[in-house]
């Protein structure tokens, strides 16, 4: 009897643990892909944690006059950018100097920023929160505000153990949400699980082909980016100047580059490049068949021509949009918060 009661009372435990919801969450990690960058270790997630850094991704605290959050730039159902302008838009509606960058699989990323100016995700926030053109505000203000509210003091207490707010403390929260944006199950990632029933179509097949031959030097599978810097023939824009990551390095050998964004879900990301200059995709590829600029930096992929006909293109594009991945795009854990 003693036994069997010990027996019981296991198999309650073992019942309740199964219930609890995983409080060290980790992300998935697809078969085939390379190990993430990040060192969770210094920022184990935690699921108080990350809920923490979503509230502070979706409020305007964050800015200057509590108008303008990340989120006001990085809309989710459009790959965690904005397209309804080139550039991104901010406080007093200033208007920046770059279209933002989609934020997806940040995890396997070294250094951010189209010209890299930020080389740890942990402080990547502060770069918008202080920049003078989008919040405008100084984190300590932003700690003072956040340790001013009940309902915040509550959430950090549930993430850290104390309600103690700090600006290392806010910063790797919004890290932590950051990281669980993850795209893995577009029709591509489908397709290359072997997916019963998946398949690609004639023409994104065709538009598979075309793309390893003249884009995946660059945009590199399965991250569809290489994470470095190239200078992709753009000819500069005479009214913003942008000389890209040499602006950071001051190596002339890096004039005109920028970052090479993934290519995750560009069908929802328009427009494209980092001064937003083309609308569609089929600009993007008229650019790179017809209107590569030639500079001392241009990158070696991109010297010799990339020849080709309008059926192509079509196929080229037929083919990025099975990296559209829905379910990433819809997902409720990553949307505003209720």
């Amino acid at each position: 009897m003693i036994h069997r009661f010990y027996l019981i009372l296991l198999l309650i435990f073992v019942g309740f643990a199964m219930m609890k919801p995983d409080k060290n969450p980790v992300i998935h990690v697809p078969k085939g892909w390379p190990k993430p960058t990040y060192d969770f270790k210094k920022n184990p997630l935690n699921e108080a944690t990350i809920e923490l850094g979503r509230q502070l991704f979706y409020d305007p605290v964050l800015s200057r006059n509590d108008q303008v959050s990340c989120a006001s730039c990085h809309l989710q159902q459009t790959a965690f950018t904005h397209i309804d302008h080139a550039l991104s838009h901010g406080i007093d509606d200033r208007i920046g100097n770059r279209n933002s960058p989609a934020l997806v699989n940040l995890a396997w990323g070294k250094i951010f920023m189209w010209d890299g100016a930020v080389n740890h995700l942990d402080v990547q926030a502060l770069a918008p929160i202080e920049n003078h053109l989008e919040m405008d505000e100084k984190i300590a203000n932003v700690v003072l505000k956040l340790q001013a509210s009940k309902t915040y003091r509550g959430r950090f207490f549930n993430a850290f153990g104390d309600s103690t707010v700090t600006g290392e403390r806010t910063l790797k929260s919004i890290s932590q949400f950051l990281l669980t944006l993850v795209s893995t199950n577009s029709k591509y990632d489908q397709v290359m699980r072997k997916e019963k029933g998946i398949q690609f179509s004639e023409s994104e097949q065709k538009g598979y082909v075309l793309f390893k031959k003249h884009c995946a030097a660059c945009h590199t599978e399965p991250l569809f980016t290489n994470g470095l810097f190239e200078n992709n023939g753009l000819k500069p824009d005479s009214t913003l100047n942008d000389i890209g990551r040499m602006g950071v390095t001051h190596r002339s050998s890096d004039s005109l580059k920028f970052k090479v964004p993934t290519l995750r879900n560009i069908e929802r990301s328009p427009p494209y490049m980092h001064d937003g200059r083309f609308r569609n995709l089929q600009m993007v590829l008229f650019h790179y068949s017809n209107g590569i600029h030639a500079s001392p930096t241009l990158s070696p992929q991109l010297k010799n021509t990339i020849a080709l006909n309008e059926q192509e293109k079509g196929c080229v594009i037929a083919f990025l949009k099975t990296l559209t991945d829905t379910e990433f795009l819809m997902n409720p854990k990553y949307g505003y918060p209720k």
